[in-house]
């Protein structure tokens, strides 16, 4: 099992001495990588339901900040030597195919070979309207832009031809520094988006409290994990090359007790203990990557955190 920081680009993100703090904490305590959220626009007036919350509500919402992810990912890379950097998960279809594939392949070569990308088909539909961007076929976009950056980072003569992005006689270098790419991860819980994982992912990266699949139990991962394995195998894959990788974004909290939600205790919650079963109940499924918003009110805060959970559950699993 390897642990991942989450963060999301506003509150304690909003400074360059915040995220560096943070992250250099993350490497010292221990954790594999760290993972930055994705939105390049919030609109004033946001309508569309926001799938990870039992209300619906977005967080950035009231305030519409964000930095942009893949500058905030290069600058990460430029202050960190051993974390692997996630994009979770890049809104595929909110930029151009062949500029999104040159940024992460330039972040991937100056990373040193660090980069994850996690990539997702989106929700916010006013977003796509403000960037210009058909919201109906996301799914197909976000499917041939995909495949495209597969073509570009991996053949000398690249050349595609899908209904969104066209290309040929085309020379694209350099190539990222991994090979044959760097992974993708498949973000998403949809029938859509787990046949996009088993066909075109290294990995399945869901979150776990999504209200349209709810992955909140063993039990519902389990059976998610099941779902997806069965749909790499029929598109003629084996099943075992597909990783899985998990974004807990349940309140994480440390306390004396288990933490109670009705009858079951939230993962991540309760004692260092209790989380460490919490990991080691995970890897029974067959997770191998699980990413963790540790929260904190301040820089300090989220540090201390890190460095708690680096020496109670990471440095103990060692």
């Amino acid at each position: 099992m390897k642990f991942g920081l989450s963060t999301v680009t506003r509150g304690v993100f909003s400074s360059r001495e915040n995220y560096m703090a943070v992250a250099k904490a993350a490497e010292r305590a221990g954790f594999d990588f760290l993972s930055v959220s994705d939105h390049l626009i919030v609109p004033e007036k946001l309508r569309t339901h926001y799938p990870y919350t039992a209300s619906g509500a977005f967080a950035a919402a009231e305030h519409g900040h964000c930095l942009d992810q893949l500058a905030t990912i290069a600058f990460l890379a430029g202050c960190t030597e051993r974390l692997r950097l996630l994009t979770s998960v890049l809104v595929v279809p909110h930029r151009p195919a062949m500029l999104t594939a040159k940024m992460l392949a330039t972040i991937d070569v100056l990373a040193n070979g660090r980069l994850i990308v996690g990539a997702g088909a989106g929700w916010m539909k006013e977003e796509f309207a403000l960037l210009g961007v058909p919201f109906e076929d996301r799914g197909k976009v976000t499917d041939e832009f995909l495949e495209a950056f597969r073509e570009l980072w991996t053949k000398d003569a690249p050349s595609y031809r899908g209904e969104h992005v066209r290309f040929s006689d085309v020379l694209f270098y350099p190539k990222p520094l991994q090979k044959p790419h760097p992974p993708i991860w498949v973000g998403g819980e949809s029938p859509a988006a787990l046949r996009r994982a088993a066909r075109l992912g290294d990995a399945w990266y869901p979150g776990n409290n999504s209200q349209t699949k709810p992955l909140d139990t063993p039990a519902r991962l389990g059976a998610g994990i099941a779902d997806v394995k069965r749909m790499a195998e029929a598109a003629g894959r084996d099943p075992t090359s597909l990783g899985i990788a998990l974004l807990v974004q349940d309140f994480f909290e440390w306390a004396p007790h288990k933490i109670q939600d009705g009858s079951a205790r939230r993962m991540f919650t309760g004692t260092s203990a209790d989380m460490a079963a919490d990991a080691a109940a995970l890897e029974a499924l067959g997770v191998d990557h699980v990413a963790l918003r540790l929260g904190g009110a301040s820089a300090a805060e989220a540090v201390e955190r890190i460095d708690r959970f680096g020496r109670e559950v990471i440095g103990k699993r060692m």
